[in-house]
C-alpha cells in the first residue's frame, strides 16, 4: 500500500465526516469520498498533502449539492410547465415555439461547446469532469458553457421583446 492509500485509509472516517455534514447522508457521502480517493491516487501525495484531500472532498460535496440544488430547480420548473390543464392552446403554442427556438439555438453552437453544455445542464456533469472526459482544461469548459449561455440569454431576451413589443402592439389596436 502506498503511502497515500494509508493516509487516506487511516483518515478516512473524518473524510466521511465532514462530507456527511454538508451533504447530509451517508451513502452520498460514501461515494463522494470514493470519488475523492479516486481522483487523487495517482498524483503520489504523501502525509503532507493531506490538506488537499480534504479540501477536494469538500468542494466535490459542495459541487454535490450545486448539482442537486439545478436540478431539484428544473424538475419544479419542469413539473410547473407541464401543468396543462391549465394552460391556454396559445400558451402551449409560445412554450413550443420557445423551446424549438432554444433547441435551434443549441444546434447552431460549436459542436464541442453544445456537448460542453448538455454535459452538464442535462447530465449534471461538473466541470472538472468534462474537462477530463473531453480532454481539455477546466477553464476550457467554463469559457464553452459561457458561450452557451450567452447565446441562450439572448435568444430569451430578443424572444421577450418581441413578445413585449406584440403585447404593446395589441393594447394600441384594443383601445
Amino acid at each position: 500500500m502506498d503511502g497515500f492509500t494509508r493516509v487516506f485509509v487511516r483518515e478516512r472516517q473524518r473524510i466521511v465526516h465532514l462530507v456527511r455534514r454538508i451533504v447530509g447522508c451517508d451513502s452520498t457521502a460514501e461515494d463522494i469520498v470514493q470519488d475523492t480517493y479516486l481522483r487523487l491516487k495517482d498524483r503520489h501525495l504523501g502525509e503532507a498533502d493531506l490538506s488537499l484531500v480534504f479540501r477536494t472532498a469538500q468542494n466535490l460535496a459542495l459541487d454535490h449539492l450545486r448539482s442537486r440544488r439545478v436540478r431539484h430547480e428544473h424538475a419544479r420548473q419542469a413539473s410547473h410547465d407541464t401543468d396543462v390543464s391549465s394552460a391556454s392552446p396559445e400558451q402551449m403554442a409560445d412554450s413550443r415555439a420557445r423551446l424549438e427556438g432554444l433547441l435551434q439555438t443549441l444546434r447552431g453552437l460549436p459542436p464541442r461547446t453544445r456537448r460542453v453544455f448538455l454535459m452538464q445542464r442535462i447530465d449534471g456533469w461538473t466541470y472538472p469532469q468534462i474537462g477530463q472526459a473531453l480532454g481539455v482544461s477546466t477553464s476550457t469548459v467554463e469559457k464553452e458553457m459561457m458561450l452557451a449561455m450567452h447565446r441562450c440569454r439572448d435568444f430569451l431576451r430578443r424572444q421577450a421583446q418581441a413578445e413585449s413589443t406584440a403585447v404593446a402592439g395589441e393594447r394600441y389596436t384594443l383601445t
